[in-house]
């Protein structure tokens, strides 16, 4: 290929190096390739050897491997040829423009006027023309730096050119000019014939083009609406660049141009919507949005290839759609600028409305623009990228709208809990106050019901696919609900209304957990627990509220249950409206809660009945869970009276006993033991009975009944196992007592008691028995005979005790030696036989 053709017909491939440098280049590699063979012949000579050595004497062939220094590595250098050579021009480069900035700015006073525009001019045209001679002869980069002193000299020029002859005119404005002008030449410059090859004026055409339109409206003391009309339609120019150029230097830089004017023109922008305080100012910042939604939706378009050769008014054939196909920025872009597009309409759509609308219709306002988004779906010319991403943004928007929503939703759900610090302190006017006992009422909240109906409707209608359609409709479901709850205390209708209206949404959520979808009938549960808790809270106000809505929901729930699906959930929630019931009747009726526990056990009584007849067995367990509860709740409202809290706890051991029947519930008949046990105590210190035995008996006897039987089911048990529970319980707090009992009664039984339980345990070789029986005699018995030790150890002088204990620790000592030297002398034996 002719040498001459590579600058004007192939500007992107790498330029081959001229003959006679591509042959120096050669030589140079052949020379090293020659050095480093002439290395490696070395080594191979070198390692030979040592075989052939190693051959004949091993041992020292290895000493003088070891000892051999390794030949000297071949060094290669650490950085490559063409980074050196960038580097070096890059530095060159930047040294000159200092310099020509440093006479510029210092040595410009000491020439007269001809000198200067000489020194400038020569020096400018020198720099603008030495790239075409370097590429001619192949050198690139020197041609690139050379070519960016050039462009420094250009903005140098410009400076001389302001401080010379035209200081008088206004310096925002002369920089608006100038930025033009030099986009202009730069433009021009890169694309002549002799310097296409350039990389680097186009770029830096399009920087310089930045500026001209922002800086004009700042000369010309614009408002804001001009300085971001200035941004946007510089971000719209920027964006023409990126969809058209090919060059990805040039593209990357027209993108990173549009994206930072253009967010700058949409902030300014959506500044000004919000601090528009006529329509007037309001449609202004609207049209400002609009057009960087129509600039945002462009790009998107394009991005997401959606118009081919015929579209745009092209044959396919001819040479106009088959020169320069069009490269956007890829489905990513094309995606978030269809969002950031949607979002601004929207936007703009909105912030119009809101200057003319109640504050209260803001978000409804904002939300229906959403909502016509979300129609723009539908549309058949639109690409996936952009459809997609109208449908993200109308979420968003809607999303948005709900979150707005959420303080109303609150109050509505939470507000009625500030009634149980005033239970029973009369009815409220309407249902507004009914939730807002101790939380302030949101402004604006009017609107709230509109949104929820609408984001539901839109839910409910625009998912039609057939894997997002349940969870479409549990959406609407749960927006539905919140509809709902907040509609009465917006509205403000009476508290009974109110709460009637509350009643029927439990009732239509309990319906709606009929469903056979496992995620909306879970949803229904859950909102109709919800609402059911709202209620009841509210129903604290007055005392027939109380009663009437806690049977309704009771019975609500509890038919509710016979339902396999439901009862798991249902049947539980019925059980604790029953024991509030329970506990509130006894209120009403004045009983102290010591027997409106009484009531209260009516519900576990329920629960041990109902279990094991509801058919699922996954509901058994929380059924029996919620009657345990109740159960507690029972013996601490019973707690102030000892006589009913003995009756309450041997009631609730009865219920036990009778649930440990079940074969797959043995285990309670312990929960059953345990309370009895706790009914009896409980009675016996209501009688103001202080002796433990009289407590501990009563567990004894039969703790050693059931001992006795299980060892005689299973004679593997073992004795601790079968009647050490039940010795423990009665001879350790009588042994306890005992140690403290001034008489001669208590210690002379237990002594007797304990012979007689380690003679049995001798007799039938029972450990548990023995060890524990002879450990009481034992102890009792120095505790009987302590004065009689006390009284001789007192006869004893001060220094027997120590002596004696010396003497011990002596022998002790002795015998310890002893062995010691016994061990050694065996130690000794068994080396000598060795």
């Amino acid at each position: 290929m002719p040498y001459e053709v590579t600058g004007t017909t192939l500007p992107d491939m790498t330029h081959l190096p001229p003959p006679a440098e591509e042959l120096r280049l050669l030589d140079a590699e052949l020379r090293q390739l020659d050095s480093r063979r002439t290395q490696l012949l070395a080594r191979r000579a070198w390692l030979v050897a040592t075989l052939q050595q190693a051959r004949q004497q091993p041992q020292q062939a290895w000493a003088q491997a070891r000892t051999q220094p390794p030949p000297v590595a071949w060094s290669r250098p650490e950085a490559a040829a063409p980074s050196v050579q960038n580097v070096l021009l890059v530095l060159g480069g930047v040294l000159l423009t200092l310099a020509a900035a440093v006479f510029t700015l210092v040595s410009w006073g000491h020439m007269g006027i001809t000198g200067r525009a000489l020194v400038l001019g020569a020096v400018t045209l020198a720099a603008l023309a030495g790239p075409a001679l370097l590429l001619k002869r192949g050198l690139r980069s020197t041609a690139e730096s050379v070519a960016g002193l050039g462009l420094a000299l250009t903005v140098l020029d410009a400076y001389a050119l302001h401080a010379a002859a035209l200081a008088g005119t206004d310096g925002t404005g002369y920089a608006a000019a100038a930025a033009a002008v030099l986009a202009g030449i730069w433009s021009a410059y890169g694309l002549l014939p002799a310097t296409a090859a350039l990389r680097l004026p186009l770029p830096c055409a399009l920087v310089a083009a930045q500026f001209p339109l922002l800086l004009w409206a700042l000369s010309a003391d614009a408002g804001p609406y001009v300085i971001s009309a200035a941004l946007l339609v510089t971000a719209g120019l920027d964006t023409v660049a990126a969809l058209r150029v090919r060059t990805g230097s040039l593209r990357i830089t027209a993108m990173v141009g549009a994206y930072s004017t253009g967010a700058l023109g949409v902030l300014t922008a959506g500044w000004l919507s919000l601090a528009a305080d006529t329509p007037s100012a309001a449609a202004r910042a609207g049209a400002l949005l609009l057009l960087a939604a129509t600039i945002a939706v462009g790009a998107a378009w394009r991005g997401a290839g959606s118009l081919s050769g015929s579209d745009s008014g092209t044959a396919p054939g001819s040479a106009s759609s088959t020169a320069a196909p069009w490269q956007g920025p890829g489905d990513k872009h094309a995606l978030g600028l269809a969002i950031g597009s949607g979002l601004l309409a929207v936007g703009a759509f909105g912030g119009t409305a809101r200057s003319w609308l109640p504050e209260m219709w803001t978000v409804p306002a904002c939300l229906v623009c959403g909502i016509v988004l979300s129609a723009a779906v539908r549309a058949g010319r639109l690409p996936d990228a952009v459809r997609l991403g109208f449908a993200w943004a109308s979420g968003a928007v809607q999303a948005l709208a709900l979150l707005w929503t959420l303080p109303v939703v609150a109050v509505a759900v939470l507000g009625p809990a500030g009634w149980i610090g005033r239970v029973w302190s009369g009815a409220p006017s309407d249902a507004r106050a009914a939730v807002t006992v101790e939380a302030p009422w949101p402004p604006d909240a009017a609107a709230v019901p509109v949104v929820l109906l609408a984001v539901a409707a839109v839910v409910a209608l625009v998912s039609r696919a057939e894997q997002w359609r349940s969870r479409a409709r549990t959406g609407a479901l749960g927006l539905v609900w919140a509809t709902a709850l907040t509609l009465p205390a917006v509205a403000g209708i009476p508290y009974v209304a109110g709460m009637a209206v509350l009643g029927v949404v439990t009732a239509a959520a309990l319906y709606a957990g009929r469903a056979t979808v496992s995620a909306a009938r879970l949803t229904a549960l859950l909102l109709s627990l919800t609402t059911s808790v709202s209620l009841a809270l509210a129903s604290l106000a007055s005392q027939t509220a109380t009663l009437v809505v806690l049977s309704v929901l009771t019975a609500l729930f509890a038919s509710a249950s016979w339902r396999t699906s439901l009862a798991s959930v249902t049947a539980p929630a019925a059980l604790v409206y029953a024991a509030a019931l329970a506990s509130a009747t006894g209120a009403a009726v004045d009983w102290p809660p010591a027997r409106t526990a009484l009531l209260v056990l009516a519900v576990p009584v329920a629960a041990a009945l109902l279990a094991p007849r509801l058919g699922a067995q996954r509901a058994t367990v929380p059924v029996e869970a919620a009657g345990a509860a109740t159960g507690l709740l029972a013996v601490g409202l019973a707690v102030s009276d000892p006589p009913l809290l003995a009756l309450v706890l041997a009631s609730c051991g009865v219920i036990a006993a009778g649930t440990a029947l079940r074969p797959d519930r043995r285990l309670v008949g312990y929960a059953a033991t345990a309370l009895f046990v706790l009914a009896a105590w409980v009675r016996l210190a209501a009688w103001e009975v202080g002796t433990p035995e009289a407590y501990t008996l009563p567990v004894t006897v039969p703790a050693l009944l059931v001992g006795a039987l299980r060892r005689r089911r299973d004679r593997q048990v073992s004795s601790w196992t079968a009647y050490g529970p039940g010795l423990a319980a009665t001879l350790l707090p009588s042994l306890v007592a005992a140690w403290g009992d001034p008489q001669w009664t208590r210690p002379l039984l237990l002594g007797t008691a304990a012979l007689l339980v380690t003679l049995l345990g001798a007799r039938h070789r029972l450990q548990a028995p023995l060890v524990l029986g002879g450990s009481v005699l034992a102890l009792v018995t120095l505790h009987e005979l302590a004065p009689y030790v006390v009284q001789v150890t007192g006869a004893l002088p001060r220094w027997a005790p120590p002596a004696l204990a010396g003497l011990l620790l002596l022998a002790l000592g002795a015998t310890y030696e002893q062995r010691i030297r016994d061990v050694r002398r065996v130690r000794e034996v068994l080396g000598r036989m060795n």
